[in-house]
């Protein structure tokens, strides 16, 4: 009897060899050819799930987005939208090894999208609909300090910035963590 093959399994598989060649070197230089490599498989393998690198790039990005979103869930004490929104930026912050990964790999996908268009509309989705997640709860919160928009917008830009200075080890992780929770407390907390 034929083996059954799980085709989100072997997905998953050639996404993870991408995002560690990503991490390691960026995404300029990966082929279809190193990401077989980098998974054990052939080259047609590979071509049979992802026609395309960005194909393969845009499952990878959606991977790690899933991954963020189901830590947060885990995460999240649902005692107040501070909290969840707390939780959910915990996850994006590269704080250990998993997450450093992630970050790296979105750091690529970042400059890659830079001169690849088609490949940003992903990003955009993303980022979007973390804003509208982050600004919902801000107005769940009566946080009525800042424009709920914008203060989300910037609420990204803090985690985005603070996990490149922990990437290049220029902050310490628990300096990291008080600058988000000093922010969060800005906009949460009343005076």
């Amino acid at each position: 009897m034929p083996r059954k093959v799980d085709h989100q399994e072997r997905r998953e598989l050639l996404a993870n060899a991408l995002m560690n060649l990503a991490a390691a070197r960026g995404l300029e230089g990966v082929s279809l050819r190193h990401v077989a490599t980098e998974a054990g498989v052939s080259t047609g393998m590979v071509q049979h799930y992802f026609r395309t690198k960005d194909e393969m790039m845009t499952f990878a990005l959606g991977m790690v987005m899933d991954r963020i979103r189901e830590r947060s869930q885990a995460a999240a004490v649902p005692n107040s939208p501070r909290e969840l929104v707390r939780a959910l930026l915990l996850q994006v912050l590269p704080l250990d090894e998993p997450r450093r990964l992630e970050n790296h790999v979105v750091l690529a996908f970042l400059a890659y999208a830079a001169v690849k268009p088609s490949i940003a509309s992903g990003l955009r989705e993303d980022a979007a609909a973390m804003r509208t997640f982050l600004a919902d709860q801000l107005r769940a919160a009566g946080a009525d300090r800042a424009d709920p928009e914008r203060a989300a917008a910037g609420l990204l830009a803090l985690v985005d910035g603070l996990g490149m200075q922990l990437l290049s080890q220029q902050y310490a992780e628990q300096d990291a963590v008080a600058a988000l929770d000093a922010q969060l407390t800005l906009l949460f907390d009343r005076p």
